[in-house]
């Protein structure tokens, strides 16, 4: 095992300027083709995030909601304030963190 390990370095380091340049130029190549898939990938999470704080945003504008509660509605699949405020008692109670004193508060408002 050791004898290919130093066999494989040696033959790394001995290697001639032009196939090194070679080498080089594929990897280069290689990392600008990586680099495009991740910048289309990251400005698409970018999107999607921003259109999750918008929704948390005017989720956070109905009087007695915080922004966990907010997040917390999110997640549960309430995009909207209307849906919220429309929704039965027991789906909002089943919202994780969300109590009787604000499902009252979230009625009062209808």
């Amino acid at each position: 095992m050791i004898t290919k390990f130093l066999s494989k370095l040696k033959s790394i380091l001995f290697k001639s300027k032009a196939s090194s340049e070679k080498s080089t130029a594929k990897i280069t190549k290689t990392k600008a083709k990586k680099k495009s898939p991740k910048s289309s990938k990251t400005s698409k999470s970018k999107t999607k995030k921003d259109e999750q704080k918008k929704l948390i945003e005017a989720l956070k504008a109905i009087p007695g909601v915080g922004a966990k509660s907010a997040e917390a509605f999110y997640k549960a699949g309430f995009k909207t304030p209307k849906a919220i405020t429309s929704a039965n008692d027991e789906d909002l109670l089943a919202v994780p963190g969300v109590g009787i004193n604000l499902v009252k508060k979230l009625k009062n408002l209808n």
